[in-house]
């Protein structure tokens, strides 16, 4: 017999004829649901604790069908159609949720403890969050609106209202035609944004510290039950984390033969594990923070460093090969915005709600973007994005 606490056995010693016990034990088949009530007993040849249960009654609420539909030889697709019996019958999926709830939870005291404000911004705009690819555009009454790729703009606005530290934790939705092992068309992000910055190094500085201490809660809370269900030791990491520029990451890894023409601006996910691995060999961290990515592969609203317009006050957190995190400090200065946009061919009409946002006082400030599954993929050493969620979506997912 098994609940969401673990596993017990029931034993009952076969009687005579009129054996209600017996005749309902006997009707029983895998996975119904049951309850039973009896003494509970010691057995220390049983594994289960050296516990078992003697019943006095068996109610039988709901009799499951058989054969199942999954068993523990189906493919991950196939238990993916079947995912409520999927978590119910594996013992992992559980202590996957169960950990995910300690994170956020970790991540949530964090980020009260610094005195910020839990916000829950619009899922659905008018026009497209930050550019106009990867949206899923949908008839809203007699126009069209589209699904939030991200809370950016929003946590912006929020800065802009007096709110200096936002904190959010919600759906978000990316159309991108993606099958790899990391990706899903709607997930959890954890977003953050801080006013009042001195530079970009505020917000690296906030998420490892936020980090290290949800990761701390799920070592103490649920370490062993990883260990076992997973085989992995959870590790808290140290702060800071180490830190290296793009420049610098592309000149280690094309010395080591990564992108021997040199055209490539932004890590792959061979240059991710790269430099991952490398850091991990000097420094022996989990952690590295990428920094200063070209303006050209990052979004018009990334501040430039002075001198170098080149450049972004910008960075990505990559955990054992996986980046997890963007983040960067915002340009706040509504003229130096236009101008970026306009650098990057873009139409400004439709933002000129969040354009106002920076006309009138807009204080300097930065934040990141984290994906829930992605750490907690990272976290239990899941081949999968798809193990990582409880309903995935994709490309090719919109059920159950």
């Amino acid at each position: 017999m098994r609940d969401h606490t673990g596993m017990t056995q029931v034993t009952h010693k076969r009687g005579s004829a009129g054996d209600v016990v017996e005749s309902e034990l006997e009707r029983l088949t895998t996975e119904s649901a049951v309850r039973i009530t009896g003494r509970v007993v010691d057995n220390p040849i049983v594994k289960l604790g050296g516990l078992e249960i003697i019943p006095e009654s068996v109610e039988i609420l709901n009799l499951a069908e058989t054969p199942l539909p999954i068993d523990e030889h189906t493919g991950l697709e196939q238990r993916l159609d079947w995912r409520f019996l999927d978590v119910r019958r594996r013992f992992p999926a559980q202590v996957l949720f169960a950990v995910q709830t300690t994170l956020e939870q970790g991540m949530r005291e964090y980020a009260y403890a610094q005195g910020c404000t839990e916000m829950h911004t619009p899922k659905l705009m008018g026009t497209a969050s930050e550019s106009g690819a990867e949206v899923f555009k949908l008839g809203y009454f007699d126009r069209d609106a589209y699904l939030a790729q991200s809370p950016q703009f929003f946590k912006q606005m929020a800065i802009a209202a007096g709110i200096d530290k936002v904190f959010e934790i919600g759906p978000v939705f990316r159309a991108e035609p993606s099958f790899t092992s990391r990706h899903a068309t709607e997930f959890t992000g954890v977003d953050v944004e801080l006013a009042w910055i001195s530079d970009v190094e505020d917000v690296m500085a906030f998420e490892e510290r936020m980090l290290a201490h949800a990761l701390a809660k799920v070592a103490e809370a649920h370490g062993e039950a990883i260990r076992e269900a997973f085989g992995v030791e959870v590790t808290v990491p140290s702060v800071p984390f180490p830190r290296i520029t793009m420049a610098d990451a592309q000149e280690i890894l094309r010395a080591e033969g990564w992108d021997p023409e040199g055209a490539k601006e932004d890590l792959d996910p061979e240059g991710e594990r790269g430099i991952a691995a490398h850091i991990q060999r000097e420094t022996g961290h989990e952690f590295v923070f990428v920094t200063d990515y070209p303006a050209s592969i990052r979004p018009f609203y990334h501040m430039r460093p002075a001198g170098r317009p080149d450049l972004t006050s910008s960075f990505d957190l990559m955990w054992k090969g996986l980046e997890i995190t963007t983040g960067a400090q915002r340009e706040h200065r509504h003229g130096v915005l236009l101008k970026q946009a306009a650098e990057k061919d873009m139409n400004t009409g439709p933002m000129q709600d969040y354009l106002n946002t920076f006309r009138y006082g807009c204080p300097p400030h930065g934040g990141l973007g984290m994906g829930l599954s992605r750490v907690l993929m990272v976290l239990l050493g899941l081949d999968s994005i798809r193990e990582a969620s409880f309903l995935f979506r994709g490309p090719n997912r919109l059920t159950p």
